[in-house]
């Protein structure tokens, strides 16, 4: 989970700030926040080392290192000396193998669930193949409250106690309402999704936040670009619709109302095939998944089946495509041509320093990256197409659950003591 996040935390990257100390006790959480975040940022180190990475004073760093070692969230690491004399010191390093962050993906064919600990490792997965579509918002919600109930029973029955839930839907989100406003892929309009989990998932539940998927999606991506240092990059999902999340210079962006990323419903094709936004032409019917279904086989075929998991879906399609199959290789050339022709425009107005394909695009990346990277560089107006790399997603489908469960158990980071403090609390009494 290392990663330059500019300082901050992954909720702020999205947010404002950290906020201001205003007294001792929030001073001492500012300080704790400070310490965790520089140990999961900068590695292990020995106490000497962050009172000089932080400039606290050395007996502060003690009192806070013992505070959060109490909590379970760091643990000595290795003994270090430094120099030919000197007693060797202690590292200090992340543990909170005893929490977690969990992410859940509203997605047309499925739902997806992915817990993590304070390291950024999986800790728990779950997946249901599901016809959202064409099922009532309140049996989706039903079946979301049950996978994270089951989850959380199975953590805790391992001593791993989760901080909170965000869930990734499609569409547009209001933000800080946990409203789904708009998912036309879905068919859903102002549905109350994190107060409708809440319900479900009863007393003692941990905080529901929601947000929409390409953004969390763009998240995860951006702590594993981050390290190559990449900070201005484009995410690109590939679902049944199509969104983005943007990160510039470290920090997602939201736009004035929380909308900006709608790049699925950009008008490419004016006269092109009708979208479920109600338009004609939007950038998802050229090269969402819907898109590709409809060229590589015809309505009966068995890969349009929305009660088999798509996984298998796509893993039949590679197939075809593998064998040499004309329909299929014919779609994925004609996908490959829509990407390179939005993602440039997307370069042009925003130079980023990379853009990331994700969802399906990575199940037959070999057949789209050369040629969307080729298309993409003759359109492009900037020089060497301003710097910008075209690259695939290694999460795949998990980007979305993953970005969840990080802003997740970034709540650990922003405030570790009231964090393991409630939910243990909150443990104790469910």
């Amino acid at each position: 989970m290392k990663a330059d996040l500019r300082g901050t935390g992954v909720r702020d990257l999205g947010r404002a700030g950290p906020s201001r100390a205003g007294d001792r006790a929030s001073l001492r959480r500012s300080n704790l926040s400070l310490v965790l975040r520089l140990l999961r940022d900068a590695g292990p180190r020995p106490r000497t080392q962050i009172a000089a990475d932080t400039g606290l004073p050395k007996a502060t760093i003690t009192n806070l290192v013992a505070e959060l070692m109490e909590s379970g969230l760091v643990r000595e690491g290795e003994t270090e000396r430094h120099g030919s004399v000197g007693r060797p010191s202690r590292t200090v390093e992340i543990d909170g193998r005893g929490f977690c962050g969990i992410g859940v993906e509203i997605n047309v064919a499925y739902l997806s669930l992915v817990a993590l600990d304070l390291r950024g490792e999986v800790t728990a997965r779950h997946r249901v193949p599901l016809d959202t579509r064409g099922s009532d918002p309140a049996a989706v919600l039903d079946q979301m409250a049950q996978a994270i109930n089951e989850t959380r029973a199975a953590l805790h029955a391992r001593g791993v106690t989760p901080v909170a839930v965000t869930v990734a839907a499609p569409g547009v989100i209001k933000t800080g309402t946990g409203v789904v406003s708009y998912a036309p892929n879905i068919g859903w309009q102002d549905v109350a999704v994190a107060e409708g989990l809440r319900a479900r998932l009863g007393p003692g539940a941990p905080p529901v936040d929601l947000e929409n998927d390409a953004k969390l999606g763009a998240i995860a991506e951006y702590l594993l670009a981050a390290s190559a240092d990449i900070h201005d990059l484009i995410y690109v999902t590939g679902e049944t619709g199509v969104g983005g999340g943007i990160i510039s210079d470290g920090r997602l962006l939201q736009g004035s109302a929380g909308f900006a990323g709608e790049i699925g419903h950009m008008p490419l094709d004016p006269g092109g095939l009708p979208c479920v936004c109600g338009r004609v032409g939007c950038w998802e019917t050229m090269v969402g998944l819907t898109a590709l279904l409809r060229r590589a086989a015809p309505p009966h075929d068995p890969v349009h089946d929305p009660t088999v998991d798509l996984e298998q879906r796509l893993t039949e399609l590679r197939r075809r495509a593998d064998t040499g199959d004309a329909a299929t290789l014919a779609a994925l050339e004609q996908i490959a041509d829509g990407l390179a022709l939005g993602v440039a425009l997307l370069a042009d107005v925003l130079n980023p320093r990379a853009v990331v394909l994700g969802g399906y695009f990575t199940h037959f990346g070999d057949y789209l990256i050369d040629r969307v990277r080729d298309e993409f560089a003759a359109r492009v107006m900037a020089p060497e197409a301003g710097g910008c790399e075209i690259m695939l997603s290694s999460l795949g489908f998990s980007a979305a659950a993953r970005g969840g469960a990080y802003l997740s158990i970034d709540r650990v980071y922003q405030d570790p003591s009231g964090t393991t403090t409630s939910v243990t609390d909150g443990r104790t009494g469910s």
